[in-house]
């Protein structure tokens, strides 16, 4: 099972796409709300961290 991959900031609605911060619920939020929430999901109170790049935009090799 894979992430949900949301496209916008749980906080402050803006698109997200590869600098998007989650928790282990999978709450999303843009690096500027992350940071003025200082790195805390005011949904769980666990800890956000950088979400992981979907893998349709690594590069083949």
């Amino acid at each position: 099972m894979g992430l949900e991959m949301k496209t916008k900031c749980e906080k402050c609605e803006k698109k997200v796409q590869d600098n998007a911060y989650i928790c282990v619920h999978e709450c999303t939020f843009c690096y500027k709300c992350t940071n003025d929430m200082l790195n805390i999901c005011p949904n769980c109170s666990g800890e956000l961290v950088r979400r992981p790049k979907h893998a349709a935009s690594w590069p083949l090799s």
